[in-house]
């Protein structure tokens, strides 16, 4: 007879007694293993979130910034501000037809004169200030600004261009140009932010335009316009106008004032013109605005002189200018016999007079000026 412990130690070797401890260990690490990889999904998923709202914020904050109707519009205004203007023609929508300007009530042969950069004012302090969509598809941009120390405030239609890509694309719904309608009195000539202008240039009648009619000039809007004269005969303190609404009419109209200098030569133009009358050794001299009646006769030719000289001051007449009726004195040196007695006698006698006078400028620049006399 085998022993019995020996048997039963070979037994319990065979025997899987620890089976059930060696499941119980592999069921703790598989609960273990499905709760990290809950965990690092549980996080993957959050991070993925996070991801897809920052890249959603930095989609919506680069779609202000570069797609947007708002940006759109501040692309516009940087350039005015940096004196593209043909950059800024460029951009959709700016240009505008004569059929657009006959549709807005404006001027269809309105002049490009000015749409350049050499008369633009700087704009400063660009900002948007509302965005708005409007029922009928188009969106309504508000933006602040400084332009030649002033501030101003323009809201632009802006409407959908299509796509480049997945980003939108935009126009101007309503060309933001506007029109200035001058009119200059006093002068043919004049400086819109300092570029020189002539009405015969920007006129749709060229040489045969009217001094007195405005002349039609497109815009930037928004856009600080100072207008000026500065000739040798006449000059201005200047108007400022600010446009600030696209297609809208702007009228500026004021009177251009003669020079200290233009006065000057037309003074001495016509003291030369009586300083020449009174070498006519007659009683009535030519052409010119003094003379003597006498009822006898005069014994030797008489002489004149201009004792005092008329002080011309002008007026505004209609495209050009008038003296403005002045007095002057002639002084007569005559003998004359009596027709009754013959007796001789002499006549040194100072004769008032007045005149007044027309000065036109010619298309050279230079004036003619006409004297004549004035009761």
């Amino acid at each position: 007879m085998q022993p019995i412990g020996g048997n039963g130690e070979a037994d319990a070797a065979d025997a899987p007694l620890d089976a059930p401890a060696v499941t119980r260990t592999s069921t703790v690490a598989e609960r273990r293993h499905r709760r990290k990889l809950a965990f690092d999904l549980t996080t993957l998923a959050v991070v993925g979130a996070l991801l897809i709202g920052a890249l959603a914020a930095s989609g919506a904050v680069l779609y202000r910034q570069l797609y947007s109707p708002t940006a759109f519009v501040l692309d516009y205004l940087h350039l005015l501000a940096d004196g593209r203007a043909s950059d800024a023609l460029l951009v959709p929508g700016v240009s505008v037809t004569t059929e657009e300007l006959a549709a807005a009530g404006l001027p269809g042969a309105a002049s490009h004169a000015l749409l350049r950069g050499e008369a633009l004012t700087p704009l400063t302090e660009i900002e948007p200030v509302s965005e708005e969509e409007g029922e009928d598809g188009t969106t309504e941009v508000t933006v602040s600004y400084r332009v030649g120390g002033h501030a101003g405030e323009t809201t632009f239609e802006v409407e959908r261009d299509g796509r480049v890509g997945v980003a939108p694309t935009w126009r101007f719904a309503e060309s933001p140009l506007a029109v200035i309608e001058l009119a200059v009195r006093g002068s043919m000539q004049f400086l819109v932010n300092g570029f020189p202008i002539d009405k015969r240039q920007v006129s749709p009648d060229g040489l045969d335009a009217d001094p007195l009619e405005p002349v039609s000039l497109l815009a930037f809007s928004p856009g600080l316009y100072s207008i000026t004269v500065d000739t040798a005969a006449t000059a201005s303190p200047g108007v400022a106008v600010l446009a600030d609404a696209p297609l809208a009419a702007v009228p500026v109209s004021f009177q251009a004032e003669p020079t200290k200098e233009f006065i000057e030569v037309v003074q001495t133009k016509v003291d030369a013109f009586l300083a020449d009358c009174a070498t006519q050794k007659v009683l009535q001299p030519t052409g010119c605005p003094f003379g003597y009646y006498v009822r006898n006769r005069i014994v030797e030719p008489p002489s004149w002189s201009i004792t005092e000289n008329p002080t011309i001051t002008l007026e505004p007449d209609g495209a050009d200018w008038a003296i403005t009726r002045t007095q002057a004195v002639a002084k007569i040196d005559v003998q004359i016999q009596s027709l009754f007695d013959g007796t001789l006698f002499d006549v040194d006698e100072e004769v008032p007079f007045f005149i007044t006078g027309k000065i036109t400028i010619l298309p050279d620049g230079t004036a003619s000026i006409a004297v004549s006399a004035s009761d």
